[in-house]
């Protein structure tokens, strides 16, 4: 991830899609804190656009967490559920 930020802020100054790309990607992000029980504050504005409501679901995903509605994530699971073996063929070599 480090890696993928650092080329992207060098072509992001030379490209113009590259600007707009980063630009865009990073407007949203914000710094979010841990409460007196640990629980994480997520701004309003990524609740929102996040679609989050009462029940979460938190995945792992490589190197980073994706944190998910859990209707909009069993919804995506069971869509993705019969081209999964279709798409781990695909990602041979990708290592992972």
């Amino acid at each position: 991830m480090e890696t993928n930020r650092r080329e992207t802020q060098s072509t992001a100054a030379t490209k113009k899609d590259a600007r707009a790309f980063t630009r865009f990607f990073f407007s949203g992000a914000v710094e979010c804190d841990l409460d007196k029980q640990g629980r994480i504050n997520i701004a309003s504005n990524l609740l929102q656009y996040a679609k989050l409501e009462k029940e979460c679901v938190v995945i792992g995903v490589s190197n980073r967490i994706e944190l998910w509605s859990k209707s909009i994530w069993e919804q995506y699971t069971e869509e993705q559920e019969d081209s999964f073996a279709e798409i781990a063929e695909n990602m041979i070599g990708f290592d992972i």
